[in-house]
């Protein structure tokens, strides 16, 4: 090998290796725990449900994000069971998700324009508690999904 291409590979390597370092301090370090609250099975009016939980949501420090998964949707198991077991806590500590289920309440939230071609979604919700149009969707299969979808999510609710 000759020199410039072990000094490409000592700096690729030295790249991956800063890739896996701890988050920053200030996200890193969020206060609290992530708060998975289920929507009632039969809300009709999703918009009209989510509208009230903004501004409590802001009152106790937490960002709303409307959460559409299923039971089927392999990222979404993932993703709930790591939030479930707090494994989540230390980045998404400031966030409450209001979860839904795509099949049972799937012709409401569109009604409310939480859609998307894939789940898991996560939406940013307006005031008046409809899709604002700020959102991630989709994810890998299996116990990656948790690691492609924390970063993401993070950076959707970082969002001005």
């Amino acid at each position: 090998m000759r020199r410039s291409e072990v000094f490409a590979l000592v700096v690729y390597v030295g790249a991956c290796q800063l890739g896996t370092t701890a988050a920053p301090a200030s996200r890193a370090e969020v206060a609290g725990k992530l708060e998975l609250v289920d929507a009632p099975a039969g809300t009709a009016d999703i918009a009209a449900y989510v509208a009230p939980l903004v501004p409590r949501a802001a009152a106790e420090h937490k960002k709303l994000v409307v959460y559409v998964g299923a039971a089927w949707c392999e990222p979404c198991r993932y993703f709930h069971a790591a939030a479930a077991a707090g494994e989540l806590d230390r980045e998404l500590g400031d966030v409450r998700l209001v979860v839904f289920d795509a099949d049972r309440d799937g012709d409401a939230l569109r009604s409310a324009g939480y859609t998307a071609p894939m789940i898991p979604l996560f939406a940013l919700p307006a005031a008046d508690g409809e899709a604002s149009g700020m959102q991630i969707a989709g994810s890998v299969k299996g116990e990656a999904a948790v690691a492609q979808i924390a970063p993401r999510l993070r950076t959707l609710v970082d969002a001005p």
